[in-house]
């Protein structure tokens, strides 16, 4: 006899779309106007980049730290609601600060600090929920992506009206906002119980120890793409208008792929979706490095879909068969070492190699999803002796 599973709340997936809804919306207004804002308040381009690369670098460690303590408390949901509202408070010293480096620095320092785990907590709640009611991962999901949208939109308008800092405003009222909705998630079952697994257990599952090689390459491959396609496009002579539709384009596939992502997940499993990803990431960077004709890019940008949705989705189905007690750890582990730390990195070397090779660069963020692929193979191995 199947195990029982209770029936799903309708409120359990609107409860969820609301949390990713809130705090994508406030990342979509405070991540295009950030570098503008700091600039504003007196910081030079290098200080700027020391601020943003600060802050990048206490996520990468705090974010597994607090995992790990939120698997111990046994309650990841209370672990969020105060990360969530304090990011928030702290989100606020970025329009209070005095003008200077190190009061924005030390601003910057705290507030990621507690903005670390809000997305992988997030992700892995939800992955529980949805594993134990049998619902759709990638549908509630939607709901960010599509409020990045509007957040970034709302934000230009703000910003066009009353300045950078006016984006700092919304981007903390949205963080308080997914406090209070998290205050609304159901409660885990055995929340009361501790998990004591530490920080090495997950790395004992052959699945995840693939998983992390796998999300590092094809999500780092993106590295260029999100620090010098606007550059490279510009210089081939498209418009401003025309190239934030091209990004506009990348958001709405990804949308329409976790809305309708189900029958996919369930047919191609983790592996396959690694595979199809990696291989649209080599065909899009291979597109992206040899031309700048418009309906070339456009129809590369519609793999956006597959090189960040496919593995995303696939790299979720992994985390979800995580044993109870890591969910916390690994999906914060895997945020900082699978995808945090390769972006990071990768970006860094984005700089040198657009600047030597331009548009030619792209074929390298190709090599990389075609590196992926016996990692892939691996997973599938890991997967099929985790069922036998």
């Amino acid at each position: 006899m199947p195990p029982f599973r209770p029936p799903a709340s309708p409120g359990v997936p609107v409860r969820f779309a609301l949390l990713f809804a809130a705090q994508f919306a406030a990342i979509g207004a405070m991540m295009p106007f950030l570098p503008v804002m700091l600039q504003a308040k007196g910081l030079s381009a290098e200080q700027v980049s020391a601020v943003l690369a600060a802050g990048s670098a206490v996520r990468l460690l705090a974010a597994p730290a607090i995992g790990r303590g939120a698997d111990g408390l046994g309650d990841p949901r209370r672990v969020l609601v105060l990360a969530a509202a304090v990011a928030g408070c702290t989100a606020f010293g970025y329009a209070l600060a005095p003008a200077g480096f190190v009061p924005l620095l030390l601003v910057a320092l705290l507030h990621s600090l507690f903005l670390a785990p809000v997305v992988p907590l997030s992700d892995a709640l939800w992955l529980g929920a949805s594993r134990r009611l049998r619902l759709d991962y990638g549908r509630v999901r939607s709901a960010g992506s599509a409020a990045f949208i509007l957040g970034a939109v709302a934000a230009g308008q703000a910003v066009a009206l009353a300045g950078p800092v006016s984006a700092v405003w919304l981007y903390a009222g949205g963080l308080l906002l997914a406090a209070l909705a998290a205050r609304g998630l159901p409660a885990e079952p055995g929340a009361d119980g501790r998990g004591r697994a530490g920080f090495a257990a997950p790395f004992r599952e052959a699945p995840f120890r693939w998983l992390l090689p796998l999300s590092a390459l094809i999500q780092g491959s993106h590295a260029l793409y999100y620090g010098f396609s606007t550059i490279h496009w510009t210089a081939a002579g498209l418009s401003p208008a025309v190239i934030g539709l091209l990004w506009a384009e990348g958001v709405v596939v990804e949308v329409l792929m976790f809305l309708w992502s189900a029958p996919l997940v369930a047919r191609l499993g983790p592996a396959g979706l690694a595979f199809l990803a990696a291989g649209a990431g080599a065909v899009r960077w291979a597109v992206t490095a040899e031309t700048t004709w418009l309906p070339a890019l456009a129809a590369a940008q519609a793999l956006h879909a597959l090189t960040f949705g496919a593995q995303h989705l696939g790299a979720m189905r992994v985390l979800a068969r995580m044993p109870p007690g890591q969910a916390a750890t690994a999906q914060t582990l895997h945020s900082s070492l699978g995808t945090g730390l390769a972006m990071g990195v990768l970006t860094l070397l984005s700089g040198p190699l657009y600047a030597r090779f331009g548009g030619n660069g792209f074929w390298a963020m190709a090599g990389l999803c075609a590196a992926a692929l016996p990692f892939a193979l691996g997973l599938r191995a890991a997967l099929r002796r985790r069922r036998h």
